[in-house]
This record gives structure tokens, sequence and C-alpha cells, in this order.
């Protein structure tokens, strides 16, 4: 073939790659570029910590593997004139050892322009997604996908059965916003501003990270002794915590309530197979003054009649179709970028003063057949705010549940009031931690 054939087979290649995935932002991603930034990274983490020490060069293999196998993360993102959009990256993805603080913001850059960036530290694996390109579900998959491929490509004979008969999940990429909101349904959100943790920061771009390993089966049986799901559980837990070791430290509260922002998966209540956002969320409410929430037994049965109120799907519907409805608003669809940029920045710190915490659970993170025999468990980080100064998160491997504080806070007292309370309970819980503040395993045991 000549020269000339070569160049055009070539062109015409890149063309077809760049027009298959070109694709616009979901509803949900739109707002977190314009937002995003070194103080709102919008980054969240997912970690596997394995058995064995990680293989750099394997890791990067399986990297470039799961990419052909889910395209829809090989994209940089670019600016248009009203909205951000996708296209098709044509570089390598960068995997390396782990540097910096987790779930800080991704400089494109730096990174070949990718949106996630994948890193490692002995014996664990991390991946920290911009939230513009998927939501922790579904991230979960990508996430998984490199963990299959790593251990294939690392234990080619052990696992060769298992690699025979494994299948990748069918997925697409729409926006399952635009497809399932309702035009009609009214907005359910509260007016009133939450009572925002107070303290002191850590300063310098720090970020404390405490992990908090629970028995699993004990934490079941805790549950049930209060006839609550485990979310609903450990969101009482740590409203008590934050009661006890924030609130009532402080006069000068106004008794504003204490909001916790839990994120909702949307495909448990629509049909839908994307790898886009597709989440929602619910906030509670606690009024701790007004409705004498000042013991845990009164929180949990307040935290579980919140729940069932706001996790009807009538109440859903509700929060995702405003959402929906304030992206497609025609007066903001044609704001120029550059305008959005500044108004949304302006806006974005009191936005945020409508929420105290927020707690995500993913739940059970499943591995099939023997792959589990090489996972000792996994990690979910959500990166803090200047408002938010802490943020909590949680996830399920085999009888391991890891609930998960990053913060901005000098005080880790909620931290350590979380953790007394379940070893109160009798409730085994290890404690690990990256060190930014004093050695909290030996503080409280």
């Amino acid at each position: 073939m000549s020269q000339g054939r070569t160049s055009y087979m070539k062109s015409k290649k890149n063309k077809k790659e760049n027009k298959l995935y070109w694709r616009r932002l979901d509803n949900s991603a739109k707002i977190f570029p314009i937002a995003a930034g070194k103080k709102y990274s919008t980054v969240f983490r997912l970690s596997a910590v394995m058995k064995e020490k990680v293989d750099s060069r394997i890791l990067y293999e399986s990297v470039n593997l799961t990419l052909d196998k889910y395209p829809s993360f090989k994209v940089r993102m670019k600016e248009g004139f009203f909205w951000y959009y996708f296209e098709y990256n044509p570089k390598k993805p960068i995997v390396e050892e782990e540097k910096d603080y987790p779930c800080k913001y991704i400089e494109p850059r730096t990174n070949n322009y990718y949106l996630f960036k994948v890193t490692y530290f002995e014996n664990k694996i991390n991946i920290d997604i911009f939230h513009s390109l998927t939501d922790g579900n579904s991230g979960n998959m990508f996430f998984k996908e490199i963990i299959y491929n790593y251990l294939e490509l690392l234990h080619k004979d052990e696992l060769k059965e298992e690699r025979s008969t494994r299948k990748i999940v069918e997925y697409d990429t729409e926006d399952s916003y635009m497809k399932n909101y309702d035009k009609k349904a009214k907005g359910n959100s509260s007016s009133k501003k939450a009572y925002v943790l107070k303290g002191r920061k850590i300063g310098f771009g720090a970020i404390s990270v405490i992990h908090e390993i629970i028995d699993l089966e004990a934490l079941k049986e805790e549950s049930k002794k209060y006839e609550a799901t485990i979310t609903q559980y450990l969101t009482a837990v740590l409203i008590y915590s934050i009661y006890e070791a924030n609130y009532k430290k402080y006069k000068y509260r106004g008794n504003k309530p204490i909001k916790v922002c839990i994120p909702v998966n949307l495909k448990k209540y629509f049909p839908s197979k994307t790898m886009s956002n597709f989440f929602s969320y619910i906030t509670l409410e606690a009024e701790m003054k007004k409705d004498n929430l000042v013991d845990f037994d009164k929180i949990i049965e307040f935290v579980k009649e919140d729940f069932k109120k706001r996790l009807q799907e009538e109440e859903i519907v509700k929060t995702m179709s405003a959402n929906v409805r304030l992206g497609n608003n025609l007066a903001i669809r044609i704001v120029p970028l550059l305008i959005k940029k500044l108004l949304v920045r302006l806006s974005y710190i009191e936005i945020r003063k409508y929420t105290t915490i927020t707690y995500s659970n993913i739940g059970r993170v499943g591995i099939i057949g023997k792959y589990k025999d090489y996972i000792d468990y996994f990690l979910m980080l959500i990166a803090p705010e200047p408002v938010e100064k802490i943020k909590c998160s949680s996830c399920t491997f085999e009888n391991k549940m890891v609930f998960t504080f990053t913060s901005i806070l000098k005080d880790n007292g909620i931290e350590k009031c979380f953790y007394k309370f379940l070893k109160d309970k009798e409730i085994n819980v290890e404690i690990e931690s990256n060190g930014v503040l004093d050695d909290i395993s030996k503080e409280i045991k």
C-alpha cells in the first residue's frame, strides 16, 4: 500500500474514531467542569487493596486492555461555545506510583488529558475519576474490569478457566436523565441552610483520610436490632457523631439543621445501562433542637422515617426532574460557556451551604470466582471541599465494610466518636489512616 493510501486510511480511521466517541456531557456532568478547580476537585477515588505487591508494568497493560472494552473512558474534554463535550483521546493513559493526596484535581495537561488517573502504592491500586466522566457505580464497573484484567495477566494459569467464561457487562452512554425525567414533576428542595462543620483547617492542600474497617456481620446484627438498613444505621451514627463532637461545641450555630446528602443510584428505579452519570440524591434534614434529637435512639428513628419518605419513587423523580429542567432552561442554555463559568463559580460556595456532609455508600463490590482470593478489600473516597469539610463514603467486600472519612479539618473528633460508638456496641473496627493528623489508631484504643 502506498504511503499516500496509508495516510488516507489513517485519516479516515481517526475521523471515524472522533465521530464515534464524540458526545455531549450528561445532565449531571455539565456542572462539574464549570465548578471544578483545586478547591473543588469533584473527584472520587476507588481503591483495591491486593494481597501482593502491585506490578506496575502489568497494571499499565491492564488499563489499556480495559479502555479497549470501555471506549467511553478513552476521551478528553473540550470546550464548546455553550457547554463542554467529550471527544476521542488518541493518547495513552498514564499509570504511575501514588505521590499526592487522594481525590486531588486532575490536571488534564499532565495526565494526557484523561479524566481518570490510575496510581499504585505497594499493594494498593487506585483510580481517581473526575465526576463529569461517570458516577460511583459505573466507575466501579470500569475499575473492576481493570482489576480483572490485571489479575488475569498476573496469574494466567490460575485464572485461565475464569478468563474464558467471564463476560463484559453490556452498557451504553445514553443520557438517562433526559430519557426518564418528568417534565411536570415539581421540585422538593429545602430552602434552609445547613449547619456547616466548624474548626480549623489543615491547610497546604492536605487531606486527612481515615478508614474504619468494620466487621460486616456484627454491623448487620446491630442494625437489625433497630430494624434499620446498614446505610440508615451508619447515617444515624454519623449524625450522632457530628452532634456530639462538633455541633454541641459551638454556641453560634444558629440552630441550623444537620443536613446529610445521600447519593442515590437511579438504575434501581429506571431501566438503564448507561456508563454516564445516572444518580440523584436525598437530603436528610435533622433539626436537632426542634425535633429533640438528643440521643441515638431518637436520631435513628428520625433517619428511618426520613429515608422512607424521601426514597419513594415519586420523591426521587421530583429531585431528578428539577435538576434536568434547570439544565434545560433556555436562559441557561443560550448563555456562553465563559459567562456560565463566572456565574457558577460565584454561586457554588453558596449552593454548598445547603449540605453539612455527604455520605455515599456504593454497597457490595461483587468480584466473581477465584479473583476474590487475590484481593483483601476495596475503598471509596470522596474529595472534601472548603464548605463540606468532611465527606464520607463506604463499600463492602466479603465480610469487610470500609467506612472512610476524607477531611480538611485538624480536629478528628467526629471520626473518633464514630469509632467509639461502634466499639461500644461490640462491633469490631480496625483503623487505617494516611497519617496527616495524629495517629488516630493509637489515640482511640
